[in-house]
């Protein structure tokens, strides 16, 4: 198998992942010790993971941005050495403001592209009959680049357009539409032409955000009159998801999809690197890549405002504990907190799950609600009540006296029969995961019954849409702390 030298060398870190990060914090400093970052904070002197962590503060995009603003504008050996030329454009909410991260020729090789390699190589050896790729195709739902305005050397785009477009020769005799189609702007444009490019293929896998692969294939069932997708595709078997939680949508892919030969990965293909992928098809977790470019670290995010706090290594970490992730990487990112939180369901192997965003919560009054919380909420009802749901968002009900609650809007592409039951009971079922929540919906004292606002079939596209944030790594925000996005939307649908 082409795959079995990689997957041995997976086994070795799973029983021994410190030292595999020890030595690749040591090689990441090494690298970095003449740009101007590695000299600005002592990179030479630096022998020990103590000393790195006190000679180099916890960073976040502001911090970073003048250096990337630099980098942009083609000056070499800032945060990585040498000069970069793409930058992954992360525009992981509606916020107007967009993030660049840098994406060096190593962090392209080394780390996004190495972890689809072994995202595959993980199948094959959990599925040694498979036939993903000698029989067919895969489609990867990817964004779209551009160059930068202010220097036309540097480009920009979503980090899956990134990978694409550097993908190995080899890899294009696997994939489908054309390369032409897969990095078209326009998305509504490009959903078309890839509908009708793919019907014509063998597809056996894909690989992108639940959100617009639905997009796809209801194009897909329109054009072919088929009633679901194995229909168009019997040899299909795979698929992998990210970017946003799976739980709400797996109902849609069953339909789409129904038959228990059908497997879904979820993998962790960040802006900022590709860090973990999903091991076994009956365990959530997903496995940490330990040797693929990143060094990572582990905040409790009960400590996330305590600037004394311990930061831990990944010898340290417990299980089911809430942790806001830092990474040091091979493009530059040094104690970078990447804004996920996760936490570890197991240890040697250490497989995590994402369980939220640290500024995607809703903790207003003290009910610590994740978006882990929210998802398996909204699932459970809808399992119960038949429902089915395309997006949601939460944000917080303000009043001027001692109560508050919570609002939601939801888009069903499945309406339950009675919305008044399915309000209720979403409610209990966040009482039963939450326990914070729990004790503030006790007898009302502190937080009201959850509101409910059904919002109209596509309300979402469109919102995105009318904000320039329709396709490629854009996703709805699903909980937030202010009612920025709830308001947006009353307005939007009036």
């Amino acid at each position: 198998m082409a795959f079995k030298p990689r997957i041995q060398t997976i086994h070795a870190y799973m029983k021994d992942p410190g030292s595999i990060q020890k030595v690749w914090l040591e090689r990441l400093v090494n690298r970095a010790k003449d740009t101007q970052w590695g000299k600005e904070h002592g990179f030479s002197s630096i022998k020990t993971l103590s000393d790195y962590q006190k000679q180099v503060p916890i960073s976040d995009y502001e911090a970073l941005k003048p250096y990337i603003q630099k980098m942009m504008h083609g000056e070499s050996d800032i945060l990585w050495p040498g000069r970069i030329k793409w930058f992954s454009k992360s525009s992981g909410t509606t916020n107007d403001k967009s993030k660049f991260i840098p994406v060096s020729y190593e962090n392209l090789r080394q780390c996004h592209l190495k972890g689809s390699h072994d995202t595959i190589a993980m199948w094959y050896n959990s599925n040694p009959d498979t036939q993903l790729l000698s029989n067919g195709k895969g489609l990867i739902m990817g964004g779209s680049l551009q160059v930068f305005d202010e220097n036309r050397d540097t480009v920009i785009g979503d980090v899956s357009a990134i990978m694409l477009n550097n993908m190995p020769f080899y890899g294009k005799y696997f994939h489908t539409p054309t390369i032409d189609i897969a990095l078209m702007s326009e998305w509504e444009a490009k959903i078309e032409k890839m509908a009708h490019q793919v019907i014509k293929e063998n597809l056996t896998n894909v690989g992108g955000v639940p959100t617009w692969t639905i997009v796809l294939f209801r194009r897909i069932l329109e054009l072919t009159g088929k009633k679901n997708i194995l229909e168009v595709f019997p040899n299909f078997e795979l698929y992998m998801h990210g970017g946003v939680s799976f739980t709400p949508y797996r109902e849609q892919f069953k339909a789409f999809l129904p038959s228990e030969k059908v497997q879904y990965r979820e993998i962790y293909n960040a802006s900022e690197g590709f860090f973990a992928s999903q091991y076994e098809k009956d365990d959530i977790g997903m496995l940490l890549l330990l040797d693929n470019g990143a060094f990572y670290e582990f905040l409790p995010m009960s400590d996330l405002d305590n600037p004394n706090a311990k930061v831990l290594n990944i010898d340290e970490v417990d299980m089911n504990t809430n942790y806001a992730m830092l990474i040091s990487t091979n493009s530059g990112l040094w104690r970078y907190l990447i804004g996920d939180t996760i936490k570890f369901t197991s240890l040697y192997p250490h497989k995590i799950q994402i369980t939220g965003r640290t500024k995607h919560f809703i903790n207003v009054f003290g009910e610590e609600v994740m978006v882990e919380n929210s998802d398996k909420a909204l699932a459970m009802t809808c399992e119960i009540t038949g429902a089915q749901v395309n997006e949601y968002t939460v944000g917080p009900i303000f009043l001027e006296y001692s109560k508050g609650g919570h609002e939601w809007f939801v888009e069903f592409e499945k309406l339950p029969d009675d919305l008044e039951k399915f309000c209720e009971l979403l409610d209990l079922n966040l009482q039963n995961l939450n326990s914070d929540y729990e004790a503030k919906r006790y007898k009302s004292l502190a937080l009201e019954k959850l509101v409910l606002n059904p919002a109209p079939k596509g309300a979402f596209h469109e919102w995105l849409k009318s904000k320039g944030k329709y396709g490629g790594q854009n996703k709805v925000p699903r909980l937030s702390n202010s009612r920025q996005y709830i308001d947006e939307l009353k307005a939007f649908l009036k």
